[in-house]
């Protein structure tokens, strides 16, 4: 068993508030407490699409919006980087790494859980219903299935009125 001293949590965001609010969550209950010594090192992983999975398969030029595309996509993994890493300073955790992988968020999560070998993988749950969560896929229920290690999926508690 792994002392807690290397014991290693995968957090996966995306730029959404459900991600934004599972990494804020994790820190507020596995971080800030023991901000002198965390019980695990922490890295927080974004998946950026390569710009033809995000296009899709379509028409004639196509390859000419590609190099747009790309653009905007890794402007948005900078926001992405950026807002986490205000999130980590702003509760004292500072030696968070993150990292930026192209690819679809499911495979790039359980491959992030694999190369750190990662005890925990905490992921943020968007809410949807079956019908589109089966349309859409579920990263996190495709995560809990298949990652090689605890999986916690933080979902944003509903306002009551």
């Amino acid at each position: 068993m792994a002392t807690s001293e290397n014991q290693v949590m995968v957090v996966g965001i995306d730029d959404s508030e459900h991600s934004m609010y599972g990494l804020e969550w994790t820190l507020d209950h596995f971080f800030a407490p023991f901000a002198s010594n965390p019980p695990f090192k922490l890295f927080i992983v974004h998946a950026k699409p390569s710009a033809a999975s995000a296009v899709g398969l379509a028409g004639p030029g196509a390859a000419d919006v590609l190099p747009y595309v790309d653009a905007d996509l890794k402007k948005i993994a900078a926001r992405v980087v950026e807002k986490a890493k205000e999130l980590c300073l702003s509760k004292s955790v500072n030696d968070a790494i993150v990292e930026v992988v192209e690819g679809d968020a499911r495979n790039v999560l359980c491959d992030a859980v694999e190369k750190h070998h990662a005890s925990i993988l905490v992921v943020g749950s968007h809410g949807y219903g079956a019908i589109k969560r089966a349309v859409l896929g579920s990263v996190s229920d495709y995560c809990a299935h298949h990652a090689h290690c605890t999986v916690m999926i933080v979902k944003r508690p509903k306002i009551k009125h």
